[in-house]
């Protein structure tokens, strides 16, 4: 068989051929491709590296910035606290002392009105002796027909009204 008989002839040029061939792809994609995509790759992480970092340094600040704005704001908070705290404390007292005045000036007008009324209490029972006295003399007038003075009429209710 003469394909047979071929093989040893031209087996030994095609393994020549095939390891030039792969010599060359390999030096070729070793020394030309590869630095470029190792290079490429180094400065990616380079990039992703100075990110983080400056991702790092943001969160950083961010978290002082946070932190001083929560101090001021609970600072804040504590002064609007103490001073919700003292109006409170002014608009009560300033209550208390209307209050009082109000209490004051109602006590000052309960003691007129009583005293009003007192005295108008007084003047009806001194005008009830004297209604009492006239109707009294007019009834011994009618009654028995006895002619009574308005005095002895008076002192009668008085006397009567004494001791019940």
């Amino acid at each position: 068989m003469p394909q047979i008989a071929q093989i040893a002839a031209t087996y030994a040029s095609q393994i020549f051929w095939l390891l030039l061939t792969f010599g060359i792809l390999y030096f070729g994609i070793g020394k030309g491709m590869v630095p470029k995509i190792v290079s490429t790759v180094d400065a990616r992480e380079g990039r992703i590296a100075g990110d983080l970092a400056a991702a790092v340094a943001a969160r950083a600040q961010a978290d002082t910035v946070q932190a001083t704005w929560q101090a001021e704001m609970d600072a804040a908070r504590v002064a609007a606290q103490a001073e919700t705290a003292a109006a409170a404390k002014r608009a009560a007292m300033a209550f208390e002392q209307q209050v009082h005045a109000a209490d004051a000036e109602i006590a000052e007008r309960l003691g007129h009105h009583d005293l009003a009324v007192a005295n108008a209490k007084a003047q009806a029972l001194a005008n009830l002796q004297n209604v009492a006295a006239e109707a009294a003399q007019q009834l011994a007038d009618k009654v028995a027909g006895l002619q009574v003075s308005l005095d002895s009429a008076s002192d009668a209710v008085r006397r009567t009204m004494a001791h019940g």
